[in-house]
């Protein structure tokens, strides 16, 4: 359906166990895009960043919505999926410690995905 388009979109992950709908948005929005054919780019960042773990997403529950780590999964195969660096070291966690396929990473690297030509740029 989407997959043609030249646009890319970049989800900032704000929230997470603390505000489970914000959460399941991001996540939903983002592997739906994916799923269509379009390149994402998924940030955690904030309680987000726990997701960036093995086992964080198996853990999430929200009545109604789809499993967050099958959401994650398909973002992770067709997309990227970034921790903030500032939002991981304040919670301890460091490269080794992501699940494999997620970066760490800062603003200046966010800044240059939401400014790439044919970007659309989401937070929760």
């Amino acid at each position: 359906m989407l997959g043609t388009m030249a646009r890319s979109l970049v989800v900032k992950a704000t929230a997470g166990a603390d505000a489970p709908e914000r959460c399941a948005q991001a996540f939903t929005v983002a592997a739906t895009a994916a799923a269509a054919g379009v390149h994402v780019s998924l940030w955690l960042t904030g309680e987000s960043t726990w997701f960036a773990l093995p086992g964080r997403a198996q853990n999430f529950e929200l009545p109604h919505s789809a499993p967050l780590a099958e959401l994650l999964h398909v973002i992770l195969t067709t997309g990227t999926v970034t921790a903030c660096t500032q939002c991981a070291a304040r919670r301890d966690i460091g490269t080794d410690d992501v699940i494999p396929g997620i970066r760490i990473a800062g603003a200046a690297v966010f800044v240059e995905e939401t400014m790439t030509e044919g970007a659309q740029a989401l937070v929760y």
